[in-house]
């Protein structure tokens, strides 16, 4: 069975997008790890939905709520872009801990998609990241770490008109699908920092409310491991480029393995 890895993609957080994969090459080698870039979305007529803002604050107008990052929506076009196999779709805040190929064994093909089903929940704080507002919906931060079984039938119900037409909070909560083809990942495939049971040992480490490449969010547990990693990926660049090349967004057309 093909595997691939999508990493959503937001330029004010690039620096969290380059320390993602850096893990995930390191926890999944050989799997190809694509970007999902918004603007290349727009570009290929695949995202059509109307955004503004206000007040700073990127604005979904179809659910006339807003989008904490660029990939808010535009995750859900994964099954897509893959075309086959399971597609493994995260989140740039998160580092892998563990090998991927324990979730990849786990995978069930009953299942149209499998996640981490979190209890419902109220975020700790009303903001977010670097000021970003907390949306509540249900079956919030199931889609953060979710993936795809891209030959289920189930998700050919997942058109790319629903996606540009629907609300975001009817696609957090899989509207297009039945309880019984959601699958449930082991809690330690999408860890919340700050939310999760502290006694679970992460495998995917997610900072959901902020990581350490914000002011604010230096001191939360397991930032010295993103630190860590932020600062031998700074090196290899330096060394390799003469520069940190990977600022840059990479296409999801060519990936990134």
């Amino acid at each position: 069975m093909h595997h691939s890895i999508w990493v959503g993609y937001d330029p004010r957080e690039s620096e969290a997008f380059a320390v993602c994969r850096r893990t995930l090459r390191h926890f999944a080698p050989g799997v190809p790890i694509h970007a999902v870039v918004l603007d290349e979305l727009r570009d290929a007529g695949l995202y059509r939905r109307p955004t503004s803002k206000r007040d700073a604050q990127l604005w979904d107008d179809i659910s006339d709520a807003p989008m904490s990052t660029q990939f808010a929506i535009s995750r859900f076009l994964v099954p897509k872009l893959a075309g086959t196999g399971w597609a493994l779709f995260m989140d740039c805040d998160i580092i892998a801990r563990q090998p991927l190929s324990e979730l990849f064994a786990s995978l069930d093909e009953r299942y149209a998609v499998m996640c981490v089903q979190h209890p419902n929940y109220t975020p700790p704080d009303a903001v977010k990241m670097d000021g970003q507002m907390q949306t509540l919906y249900a079956r919030k931060n199931w889609t953060s770490v979710m993936a795809f079984n891209c030959g289920h039938s189930a998700n050919y119900r997942l058109t790319v008109d629903m996606i540009n037409d629907l609300p975001g909070r009817d696609l957090h909560r899989f509207s297009w699908l039945k309880d019984k083809e959601i699958g449930a990942l082991d809690p330690k495939w999408n860890f919340l920092v700050g939310v999760s049971d502290p006694k679970i040992d992460p495998a995917l480490c997610h900072f959901t409310s902020g990581g350490p490449w914000f002011e604010d969010y230096r001191d939360v547990p397991y930032a010295d491991e993103w630190l860590a990693e932020r600062q031998e990926w700074l090196d290899e660049e330096r060394f390799v480029h003469g520069r940190p090349s990977t600022w840059d967004a990479p296409t999801y057309a060519n990936g990134a393995a």
